[in-house]
């Protein structure tokens, strides 16, 4: 339990190749509340979710997550799907989602309550129309240079 009642706000993602859509993000995260947890995608769940090996493994992403500015703790996820258990353990206030990020917002709130946790869900919007960095590109746009 948390001493001090600081306003959590929790975000998840894979954060293989940290773009600026990334820093965006969580910078709008993070003026959300007080503190900003990021959980970061297990290896497995990029290789599941993504169909492709992660470039950076789930600890180097964790240790460059952890040395930006808005990230105050970084946790590695469980390997597939969210885990309600890690995130009621977590304590968060707000779930804050990422302009591009799959989830279903309705079925989120559903199994946020049917597991007891108390969290408003934000998506966060683009910060600029032209915010649209995605690690997919990034990965093409390297192999159109070097590979071709």
């Amino acid at each position: 339990m948390r001493q001090e009642k600081k306003i959590r706000v929790l975000v998840g993602g894979v954060f293989d190749i940290l773009h600026v859509g990334h820093i965006h993000f969580l910078t709008q995260a993070k003026k959300l509340g007080d503190e900003l947890v990021v959980i970061v995608a297990h290896d497995e769940t990029v290789r599941r979710r993504k169909g492709r090996e992660p470039i950076n493994s789930m600890y180097e992403r964790a240790e460059v997550l952890k040395a930006l500015k808005p990230v105050d703790d970084v946790i590695i996820g469980e390997p597939g799907a969210l885990s309600f258990e890690l995130v009621k353990k977590l304590e968060p206030d707000i779930i804050a989602l990422g302009p591009d990020q799959d989830f279903d917002v309705l079925k989120l709130k559903e199994g946020l309550k049917k597991h007891g946790i108390n969290a408003e869900v934000i998506r966060i919007p683009y910060v600029y129309k032209k915010d649209i960095a995605k690690t997919s590109k990034i990965i093409k746009r390297i192999i159109e240079y070097f590979c071709d």
